[in-house]
């Protein structure tokens, strides 16, 4: 890909629904948090793959958090949608809400961004992916914050120093 594209944010957007059932929970009819974060990839991988028309795996996810139970029986509903792309890399911002068979207002229970990496067809090598083009406040915000969250999280693994960290500095300086 000579020339990067960009691509707009709904045009990768992704909603998966489903239904909690006995096989999914716990001793205590909620779900496992590992099941959970199963369908939190999936829709996070489908929403990657569409935006870099490619094949792409899981390269990290952060900050997953469990806000409230689900139980068995709730309907969940997970939107994925990409925040920022990289070289080779996307980062997909993953929500999750819930409500009863019976409908009602949905209640957010949990979040987590996701990095995906996409790969050139039948094979192991990275493949450059789209940009990003954030059209609403909401997407811009995510958008913003992306850089700094990847500073994060190349120093938690080992593969940036913290004082090579220029996103996380300035937003720290700017306080």
């Amino acid at each position: 890909m000579s020339e990067r594209k960009g691509k707009k944010v709904s045009e990768s957007f992704t909603t998966m629904t489903q239904l909690v059932m006995p096989n999914d929970t716990n001793p205590l009819d909620k779900l496992m948090g590992g099941n959970l974060m199963r369908w939190m990839d999936i829709a996070g991988g489908i929403c990657a793959g569409r935006h870099c028309e490619a094949h792409v795996v899981t390269a990290s996810v952060d900050h997953v958090s469990f806000h409230r139970p689900i139980n068995v029986g709730d309907v969940v509903t997970l939107t994925a949608q990409v925040t920022r792309a990289f070289r080779t890399s996307v980062e997909i911002f993953v929500e999750v809400f819930t409500t009863n068979i019976k409908g009602g207002s949905p209640k957010k229970s949990n979040h987590a961004f996701f990095t995906f990496v996409a790969l050139e067809d039948h094979s192991k090598t990275p493949k450059q992916v789209p940009a990003v083009i954030a059209l609403s406040e909401s997407e811009q915000t995510l958008y913003e914050a992306a850089s700094r969250r990847r500073e994060i999280r190349l120093i938690l693994s080992g593969r940036m120093k913290p004082g090579e960290a220029k996103e996380v500095k300035d937003f720290f300086a700017s306080l």
